[in-house]
């Protein structure tokens, strides 16, 4: 079906958003956006200048489910192009703008070699009205190559209680199944069920599995550019970390260093920045750090073991055990919602913070090299699109349920305490001089780790003028019991 050339360069095309489930809303009519169709829906966003009407006599435009569309099957073979809307039509006489009486789809401007729904059909092997006609069609060559049975196994360093951490790549998982009509399957193993969690990078890059989801700076002891992938001390905050690495290059050149290590890896949650972990005394001065054994992740611990502490590097679900037989005397993990299911304010009562080495830590789905080239464009292109999509969820999650977690953890008699100025003065100075002693030997980290300072430096700057003075006042008014 052919639209009016008048209502083609009207009409805004809107593609699906990462390739997640997506239910756009109606496109409003020409005499106003917000007013008409598309109140509520994320279709105003994507107007300019006059909105396109539909044609005389069509059915509003209704929410559409990208995913499960028969055209985006098609598209992932690479038989059309990206399809935008489905328009439903009613039959209508030929109006004056020459709306057709057939239904039809509206795409980009590759939609003219499908001038009609049977082309559609014939091409794409898919009867989009009928599910049953469509049977036969459904094994056509190219919708078959592009969807393959792919069955995965992901290793997870963390243990099933923590929802948060480890639901991330069980929302990662679900969404590739969901998205391929299970036809990339992902079946997700906590930690100690297949290998021990510090090992789930190792067994991803030997192919005992073919990913798994993990946090990098773990294996920094292999190569100091693993902790660049998570976090390092004194680095970026939660929001910094993705500009980075979705627009500052942080991906490509993280993977420039994964590759070398049979890995190819994904940004798949952050946890914020977090605590500064549990202590059984109280720390007021560097001299007070002398000898504690303490359990700390990534490049952390190489820090602060300049100021006399003795890092201990424990996979989360064994700090416990640790901290209450007294092999360690603090432990660090992630915040109040996950260290209040661990357990830890009854066995260590001060809880510092901020988490200096850990100010909005990265994880990531770290895939076989070999497995993921072999995979299809389209399952990349999906498993990416998963990934970004637990990455946000679990931050979220995180905001969500901290708040009530340190509410309770106070309650119960957890004593919060902030690193003093010493303290954090005296680490900074010690990651600084960190830094350059790995720089002098590590090209690739002094590639990757200047490359993030200087971004560093700039959002910095911005952070200040109106996130950090709008934040401020309103926490403000939350002190003053004004909210």
């Amino acid at each position: 079906m052919e639209f009016p050339s008048a209502v083609r360069r009207r009409l805004t095309p809107v593609r699906p958003l990462d390739g997640r489930r997506s239910a756009i809303g109606r496109y409003a009519g020409e005499d106003g956006c917000a007013d008409s169709y598309a109140r509520g829906s994320l279709a105003a966003s994507f107007c300019k200048g006059k909105n396109v009407s539909p044609p005389r006599g069509a059915k509003p435009w209704t929410p559409v489910n990208f995913l499960d569309q028969p055209w985006h099957k098609a598209r992932s073979a690479g038989l059309i192009s990206p399809i935008m809307h489905e328009w439903r039509e009613a039959p209508v006489e030929q109006g004056a703008e020459g709306a057709s009486k057939r239904s039809g789809v509206i795409t980009d401007p590759l939609w003219e070699e499908l001038m009609d729904r049977r082309t559609f059909i014939s091409r794409a092997g898919i009867a989009g009205a009928g599910a049953a006609a469509a049977a036969s069609t459904l094994a056509a060559p190219a919708i078959a190559q592009s969807m393959p049975k792919v069955t995965w196994r992901c290793t997870s360093s963390f243990p099933k209680s923590l929802d948060t951490i480890y639901g991330a790549a069980e929302t990662m998982a679900k969404l590739v199944r969901e998205s391929t009509e299970g036809n990339f399957d992902i079946q997700v193993f906590a930690a100690g069920e297949i290998v021990p969690g510090l090992q789930a990078a190792d067994a991803a890059s030997s192919g005992t599995v073919e990913l798994c989801h993990t946090a990098s700076y773990y294996y920094w002891g292999k190569d100091p550019c693993y902790a660049l992938g998570t976090n390092i001390p004194f680095g970026l905050n939660y929001r910094q970390q993705n500009a980075w690495f979705y627009h500052g290059g942080g991906t490509d050149l993280m993977n420039e260093f994964y590759h070398t290590q049979g890995l190819h890896g994904l940004l798949c949650g952050n946890t914020g920045a977090q605590m500064g972990g549990w202590f059984r005394k109280e720390i007021n001065t560097v001299a007070d750090l002398q000898g504690v054994k303490m359990r700390i992740g990534g490049m952390g611990g190489k820090i602060i073991e300049k100021l006399g502490v003795v890092p201990q590097q424990i996979a989360g679900g064994d700090i416990y055990p640790s901290l209450e037989k007294g092999t360690i005397d603090a432990a660090e993990w992630v915040g109040p919602y996950d260290d209040q299911k661990l357990g830890f304010a009854k066995v260590a009562q001060y809880y510092y913070y901020p988490g200096w080495w850990e100010g909005g830590p990265s994880l990531h789905a770290l895939v076989n090299k070999a497995k993921y080239d072999e995979l299809p464009d389209v399952y990349k292109s999906v498993l990416d699109s998963a990934c970004r999509a637990a990455n946000a969820d679990m931050m979220a999650n995180y905001d969500y349920k901290n708040p009530v977690a340190i509410r309770e953890l106070v309650a119960g008699g957890a004593q919060l305490r902030p690193f003093s100025t010493e303290i954090l003065e005296a680490c900074y100075k010690a990651a600084l001089e960190t830094y350059n002693e790995i720089m002098a030997t590590n090209a690739m980290f002094k590639k990757i780790y200047e490359n993030q300072l200087a971004f560093k430096k700039d959002a910095y700057l911005w952070a200040q003028i109106s996130e950090y003075t709008y934040d401020t006042f309103m926490m403000i008014q939350q002190r003053n019991g004004a909210l």
